[in-house]
């Protein structure tokens, strides 16, 4: 069976899910960008790190009144999912994969008892690495090349980041398949 990557970022109130919200879920096909998913999500908890609530611009209360239920979120997160997947199977793809993927993985089997990417995902940190034999902490996107980055820039709107890791993981398989 063939494979779809799709690209997800989120962006939290803090370090680990359960303790902490995730506050907004942006998700895109690698290689078709256009075929994007966003929401923001109610808290979870009122628990918040200053540093990351100045990272993602608003506040508990904010998402608390605009917010989406995390049942209807991740209901509809999955849908999208597993309808741009078709007969493929979804790939978790992240940047920094492990935080990311602490999240979903934590939301989906809180909320669906389901989760369609499976037990794990590809990290573009972990595969620049190994493409380019560097050290980890050369794998920090400042560090990265410009030839393996996209159009999209990193502006800490989870759906931005997701189109602007899939671009550069796109342009990391182009290279590497060449």
């Amino acid at each position: 069976m063939s494979e779809v990557y799709i690209s997800v970022d989120i962006e939290a109130s803090g370090p680990i899910p359960g303790t902490y919200s995730m506050l907004a879920l942006g998700a895109c096909e690698v290689g078709r960008t256009d075929r994007r998913f966003y929401v923001e999500l109610c808290p979870t908890s009122a628990s918040s790190v200053p540093e990351a609530m100045k990272v993602v611009g608003k506040s508990l209360e904010d998402f608390a009144q605009a917010g989406t239920d995390p049942t209807e979120a991740m209901m509809a997160f999955r849908e999208w999912a597993l309808q741009i997947s078709e007969t493929r199977d979804p790939v978790f793809v992240g940047f920094n994969a492990t935080f990311d993927w602490s999240f979903i993985n934590w939301y989906l089997h809180t909320y669906l008892n389901d989760n369609p990417f499976g037990f794990g995902g590809v990290d573009i940190k972990s595969y620049y690495m190994g493409l380019v034999g560097c050290s980890w902490a050369d794998t920090r996107s400042s560090r990265i090349p410009s030839k393996f980055k996209g159009q999209s820039q990193h502006t800490h709107n989870a759906l931005d980041d997701a189109i602007e890791q899939a671009e550069m993981f796109e342009r990391m398989r182009a290279s590497h398949l060449k």
